[in-house]
């Protein structure tokens, strides 16, 4: 699936399933709810956080859990650049170029990364 096609089924599911969508400033809402999630994940997989209760998940378990909240923050996104009128594929492939001219040689002549 291509981003523009995401975008596309996004659209379809919130105008027959989902209704209509919610207000810009509420998906921005729903989009830090998601990412905390995703950050909540992320902290006791791979930071010095654990579950509650001492829970431990299996690597199957932890990679669901992951794909399940980068979805949902990609979900909101989709509807978010549905909303304002943002063709993400085109916003995507501008964020390459001005990545590519930033960024160069900076990366390349970071010793942090060597």
């Amino acid at each position: 699936m291509t981003i523009n096609e995401a975008q596309q089924q996004v659209d379809q599911w919130i105008k027959t399933i989902g209704v209509k969508y919610f207000g810009e400033l509420t998906n921005m809402a729903i989009l830090t709810e998601e990412v905390g999630e995703l950050s909540k994940h992320m902290a006791r997989i791979y930071g010095e956080q654990s579950y509650k209760n001492g829970k431990v998940y299996t690597e199957e378990e932890q990679k669901q859990m992951l794909g399940d909240e980068m979805a949902d923050v990609l979900w909101v996104v989709l509807c978010l650049a549905n909303q304002t009128g943002i063709n993400l594929t085109e916003a995507l492939n501008k964020n390459f170029d001005k990545k590519t001219i930033r960024d160069a040689e900076r990366h390349a002549n970071n010793t942090k990364l060597k």
